[in-house]
């Protein structure tokens, strides 16, 4: 076998490869042999045709099935003998295929790029440093309070924060148009659920009042039919409510999972679930930061069939979503470009970290993923229980395994990088703010 390697580009392989006109010959008279025995042709009695004959009618047929056997083996040991790996399935062109000379092929193909930077030295990472304040644990149960807020019918007019409780029809031109109608339609001024003008018309309105509103509604709003369009609404408020929130007592305490109502035990658990709260968020920032680092500090040639598996993979999964929440997309065509970019870097970060696994030999370390099942098992009751069900399916510890590897690998990289650590607030960690 006769190999011969051309470079394409940066990581283009073109291989072209010949096998010898002997080994297609052995190969084909082997199955035409086989073939013969149990051949059944017009006139001779099954296996008893000669091979001429038998050669005459199948002999294109095991050509084509020799010449498809031999690519694949030959191809193999071909990219074996030059130390290739292919970043996705050769493209296999056949050049030469007859009886009595050479099968010649080329197969063309993209391998995986070198990873030039697999540290990050001189690259600068903020690592922020929070710690739990008391008023941190009072803004939390703050927030406990409004998710067991009941509403009490109020009289007066409506303020901020008030429930309205409203039936409504609007109209464009005389016309009504889809969702422009509802009963019984509860909600909080100021939460900005509805458009500003519909909001800002209930200001001041009290139980019994039917007002009429103009709203206009944005040129860009998600409905096309009115986009851009002003309508008229008939309202008819028929409640307001004032927000009651519940008293910190024992009571509250029971209904966050406190069995004996003990008020500081509640605290403690709060202190404790929003520790791990800012502890993730500071994982997740973190990561963030050193993927970003890792991608500028690397600019990789990427091999296409890789990023278009990855963009199939991010189409089917974008489906999958859509339809679990009823919105049928199978007839409709996917836009790949809309998820080219998280693709590509999708895989550039794939790649980035297997090399640097590789290289540094890395591991899932046991203790860390026990720490990390025993944290998650912390907010069950029964927190045994949870953890033998995590470790009995090898499929549930195998992701939480490759997180905790992806983690190492972040570690990794930040014990090369030039590490600055900001202090910052619970707020700023957990307000939606990149601190």
């Amino acid at each position: 076998m006769q190999v011969s390697v051309e470079t394409v580009g940066t990581i283009g392989r073109r291989l072209t490869v010949a096998v010898p006109a002997d080994q297609v010959e052995r190969e084909v008279n082997e199955r035409l042999k086989r073939l013969a025995k149990n051949a059944r042709l017009p006139g001779f009695r099954p296996g008893k045709a000669p091979l001429k004959v038998v050669e005459s009618r199948y002999g294109t047929d095991v050509l084509n099935e020799v010449a498809s056997s031999l690519i694949d083996s030959s191809l193999r040991e071909a990219l074996t003998q030059e130390k290739l790996i292919p970043a996705g399935g050769p493209d296999v062109e056949p050049i030469k295929l007859g009886r009595g000379e050479d099968l010649e092929y080329t197969a063309s193909f993209e391998v995986f790029p070198e990873i030039e930077r697999l540290e990050l030295s001189g690259v600068e990472i903020e690592r922020p440093l929070y710690e739990v304040e008391q008023a941190d644990i009072d803004a939390t149960i703050e927030s406990m309070r409004k998710q067991r807020i009941a509403w009490r019918p109020v009289e007066r007019e409506a303020r901020e924060a008030d429930q309205v409780v409203i039936d409504f029809i609007g109209t464009i031109e005389g016309e009504e148009f889809p969702g422009n109608k509802a009963e019984n339609f509860a909600l909080v001024l100021g939460d900005n659920t509805l458009l500003q003008d519909f909001e800002a018309g209930l200001t001041a309105v009290k139980k019994g009042d039917r007002i009429d509103l103009e709203v206009n509604f944005p040129s860009d709003y998600h409905g096309t039919e009115v986009a851009g369009k002003q309508a008229k609404f008939d309202v008819t408020v028929k409640e307001v409510n004032e927000a009651v929130l519940p008293d910190i007592d024992a009571e509250f305490a029971k209904s966050f999972g406190i069995g004996d109502g003990d008020l500081e035990k509640m605290r403690d658990e709060v202190r404790n679930n929003v520790t791990r709260e800012m502890e993730n968020r500071v994982r997740r920032l973190l990561r963030e930061r050193v993927l970003n680092a890792m991608i500028e500090v690397n600019d990789i040639q990427l091999p296409v069939k890789l990023v278009e598996a990855e963009i199939d993979h991010l189409i089917e999964s974008n489906k999958a979503m859509l339809e679990g929440q009823g919105i049928a997309v199978r007839n409709i065509a996917p836009d790949r470009d809309r998820f080219k970019d998280d693709a590509e870097r999708r895989v550039a970060l794939g790649l980035i970290m297997q090399a640097i696994i590789q290289k540094h030999d890395l591991k899932p370390d046991a203790d860390r993923v026990r720490q990390r099942i025993e944290s998650m098992a912390a907010e069950y009751e029964d927190a045994e229980a949870f953890i033998k069900w995590y470790y009995s399916d090898r499929q549930r510890l195998a992701q939480l395994e490759s997180m905790i590897l992806e983690e190492q690998v972040i570690d990794q990289m930040l014990d090369t990088a030039d590490v600055k650590e900001k202090e910052v607030t619970f707020d700023d960690l957990m307000g939606g703010r990149n601190p």
